[in-house]
């Protein structure tokens, strides 16, 4: 009996980090206070972050089982889905790395940032289609709102018309209006 019990520790111990939700608070790089939280939970390979910042607020789910980041706007209440580009997004063990990094220094850190834009006018609501391609958190973010598809940009000259979403002081995800209606 007692091999079996060390067994089943042994088990709980290897299979905890791989199963567990990790939570993070997310600080204001200049004030240092709470802005968000992000939790990652690597059994669903899901990152699901919520910042709190009035008018501004934000909720984004990263679903890495399905390759989709959707972002919820509260100022335009509506989502914005875009396709997860390896490239430009960390991967799922990373952002847990530098969120920990940056949670315990406490240095004011440069983001990384992905810009992306949509097409005003262009939304639709989900489907039973769209909801089996995103997954189930993407699906409980975004069901009743507008979808808007996003597309990469570079940075543009003028930002008034971009908010700013994603994991603060970690990744910035820019999401700009393209109200000249090029480049779809």
């Amino acid at each position: 009996m007692n091999g079996f019990a060390a067994a089943v520790v042994l088990l709980g111990v290897l299979w905890a980090p791989i199963s567990a939700l990790k939570g993070f608070s997310l600080l204001d790089p200049v004030n240092g206070y709470v802005t968000g939280t992000m939790t990652i939970d690597n059994g669903n390979h899901v990152v699901d972050v919520h910042v709190r910042s009035g008018v501004f607020s934000s909720d984004t789910i990263f679903d890495y089982s399905t390759g989709y980041v959707a972002t919820r706007l509260f100022s335009r209440n509506a989502c914005f889905i875009m396709k997860l580009d390896k490239d430009r997004i960390p991967e799922l063990e990373n952002l847990g790395r530098v969120a920990f990094e940056r949670e315990t220094m406490r240095t004011v850190y440069s983001p990384d940032n992905v810009w992306v834009e949509f097409q005003s006018g262009h939304s639709r609501l989900g489907n039973l289609e769209d909801w089996l391609r995103y997954g189930k958190p993407i699906e409980r973010l975004c069901a009743g709102l507008p979808l808007y598809q996003l597309s990469n940009i570079q940075p543009p000259t003028n930002t008034s018309a971009c908010a700013n979403a994603g994991i603060p002081s970690i990744l910035g995800i820019n999401i700009c209006e393209n109200i000249s209606g090029e480049g779809y």
